[in-house]
């Protein structure tokens, strides 16, 4: 008599601390967008929520207050990518946008498709039925103009064409 399926003993993979930092600073990113509140404010609130302690404070900091500050640089860099009007994206599609935008400009050492599929997960978790489809399509437009070195050389060794296919968690 065989016991349990291996796979069934298994626990789900915990959360990284960057991907629950992600996911704090969209949901402050969402408060910002739809509420229009101030950061420090969102911040502070953001804080004392349940299970903060786990993330990564830095991580979150330069997500919110960075997003915040760029967010006009970070709309120039997507609007050209949508087939809508800006107005028109959800505030989750909107805020996940922003994220892999920032990440992709300033978090390098985060790889691209990581940064994608980190996006593709909060879209996910927190959007509409198929949002996580339309981050995915903007975000894989994106990478090629912010992370051209790396894209090539992920297409040269025949790797960018299951992008959203790699898991991660930096």
């Amino acid at each position: 008599m065989s016991a349990a399926p291996a796979a069934a003993a298994r626990k789900p993979a915990a959360k990284s601390a960057r991907t629950r930092a992600r996911e704090f600073a969209l949901q402050a990113l969402y408060q910002h967008l739809v509420g229009r509140n101030d950061a420090a404010a969102i911040d502070a609130y953001t804080r004392d929520l349940s299970g903060f302690a786990k993330a990564d404070a830095a991580h979150y900091d330069a997500l919110l207050h960075g997003c915040v500050a760029e967010a006009a640089e970070l709309d120039a860099l997507i609007e050209p990518l949508l087939d809508r009007r800006l107005q028109e994206l959800s505030p989750i599609e909107h805020a996940v946008m922003w994220i892999g935008a920032y990440e992709f400009r300033h978090c390098l050492d985060v790889p691209w498709r990581v940064v994608i599929n980190e996006c593709v997960e909060l879209a996910k978790s927190f959007g509409g039925t198929d949002g996580h489809k339309y981050v995915n399509a903007v975000l894989n437009g994106l990478a090629p103009r912010l992370r051209a070195p790396e894209v090539e050389a992920d297409r040269a060794a025949g790797r960018a064409r299951g992008a959203r296919k790699q898991t991660g968690g930096a």
